[in-house]
């Protein structure tokens, strides 16, 4: 049998606005998606109005699904599951279409709203593993909404308000939209006495107002995991794309179906979180097919740290010897004593990372360190945690000042410059050691007063040299002390 954490895992996931295969590999607690293929049918495009997936759709989401399962099958895919959504769940024609997907090979399971509100729900939190608020997952034939906290779910709510249907429920109900829907969520227990938390936004409509609001806002981190938005967010978007053409709207990395859903879904957002009394919006890229994944796992392996296992994985493919980032870790530790918990965890996750430019051009090294950094599939961070982990491997990797150009503010400024003196001690024990273990084993590096004491111990002199020197002054300048070396 292949080894667990080698495995691969392809989801099929049949929704309403959309038909797509992801594949994953890596840690199964920190999955990486290796191939991921949509198609925008709009399955459930005609149940407003039939009650039936139309047939256009229909042909062109089995057809889709045949190229899937061929895939998966020229992958040599571990593990296999194919789940069906809102449009199939509510259609007329939904058993003949299950029926259809079967006769291709793929053994289809039917999630029931709650199911699907659940998924949603784990899925946040297999990314933000403190979530603790409400999770709106968007489809395009249903909304679900799930109260998360302690890394479980509860309260778990389906409603038919998927994009695919919210242009026919506007016309209806004209200017009573927002009452209309403010009384289904009370109707069902929302905001069930829990006020004043996150709205953790689920889907790829609500992922595309996030684009739109950092293309608006010119964001020079437009990194979508994670986004925050004020509540206030929601009224202005909407109010935005009410007069705006979508016809000429070009914004990166979307379709023109899925620009098209952004009015509809800022509509709903409005009374979303006018009901839920939301404190502000936290996009997530991890969802119900994430979800599925992390639900799936014994529960010691839910409680593993995410970012620490995806960020060993990495260092792994990329050590130029052997992997020695918790090696490097332990070394440098002691003149970091006083880092909380937090920063231990971003310290850790660097060293786990410092070889990670190694293959690099040397003139990008830096670049590329703190691309992988900014730009990485991380879970379990937000943006202010990105930016710490781009500084320290972009100081590990020999780069001066910033790797970002962005606004801080004197918090992350002061976690900005501690993460430099984290490269820089990296970058010393890279150097000691030539990229394997023996040189940390045989010295000691540690704070004494105002000096900063490299020993080497018995043998460990012949790992000393003019450019171990180097680094050592360049540590002790960073950390304000001056440098000592004992052979």
């Amino acid at each position: 049998m292949a080894d667990r954490a080698a495995r691969r895992i392809a989801i099929i996931d049949i929704g309403s606005n959309s038909v797509r295969l992801v594949v994953y590999a890596g840690p199964r607690r920190a999955p990486r998606p290796v191939f991921n293929e949509k198609l925008m049918v709009g399955l459930g495009s005609g149940l407003a109005t039939t009650g039936a997936i139309e047939p256009k759709p229909y042909r062109r989401a089995i057809s889709g699904l045949a190229r899937f399962r061929a895939l998966t099958q020229a992958m040599a895919i571990d593990e296999l599951r194919c789940v069906a959504t809102a449009a199939v769940r509510d259609a007329s024609n939904g058993a003949q279409f299950l029926a259809d997907a079967r006769a291709i090979g793929l053994d289809v399971e039917l999630l029931s709203g709650e199911e699907e509100a659940r998924a949603a729900g784990l899925g946040v939190i297999s990314a933000i593993p403190d979530a603790d608020g409400i999770v709106a997952d968007l489809g395009g034939g249903s909304l679900e909404l799930v109260r998360v906290s302690d890394g479980e779910t509860r309260h778990h709510s389906s409603f038919p308000l998927g994009v695919l249907r919210l242009a026919a429920l506007r016309t209806a109900h004209g200017p009573r939209f927002s009452k209309v829907i403010g009384r289904m969520l009370a109707d069902a227990g929302w905001p069930d006495g829990d006020t004043a938390l996150p709205l953790y936004l689920v889907g790829g409509s609500w992922r595309a107002l996030a684009r739109y609001d950092m293309m608006i806002a010119r964001d020079p981190m437009p990194v979508v995991s994670g986004h925050l938005m004020p509540v206030e967010a929601a009224a202005r978007l909407a109010r935005r794309l009410a007069n705006a053409d979508l016809s000429t709207m070009s914004i990166p990395g979307l379709s023109s179906a899925r620009v098209g859903t952004m009015p509809d879904a800022a509509a709903l957002l409005v009374p979303l979180v006018r009901q839920l009394k939301s404190s502000h919006l936290v996009v997530s890229t991890s969802g119900l097919r994430e979800g599925l994944l992390f639900g799936a796992l014994p529960a010691d392996l839910r409680r593993q740290d995410p970012l620490i296992l995806a960020a060993e994985a990495e260092g792994r493919r990329f050590a130029r010897f052997v992997p020695h980032g918790r090696a490097i870790e332990a070394w440098i530790a002691p003149l970091f004593a006083d880092d909380d918990a937090a920063a231990a965890r971003l310290r850790l996750a660097a060293c786990l990372l410092s070889d990670v430019a190694s293959t690099a051009n040397p003139d990008f090294r830096d670049e590329r360190a703190a691309e992988m950094a900014l730009h990485g599939q991380w879970l379990g961070i937000d943006l202010a945690d990105r930016l710490v982990l781009a500084q320290a491997l972009f100081s590990s990797a020999g780069g001066s000042g910033r790797p970002f150009d962005m606004r801080t503010d004197p918090i992350l400024d002061a976690r900005l410059a501690r993460a430099s003196q984290w490269g820089l001690a990296i970058r010393l024990a890279q150097r000691l050691s030539g990229g394997a273990l023996a040189g940390l084993e045989v010295t000691r590096i540690e704070r004494i007063g105002d000096v900063l004491r490299l020993s080497y111990n018995g043998s460990g002199t012949d790992f000393a040299g003019e450019q171990v020197d180097k680094r050592l002054r360049q540590l002790a300048a960073g950390l304000g002390l001056k440098a000592e070396s004992v052979r």
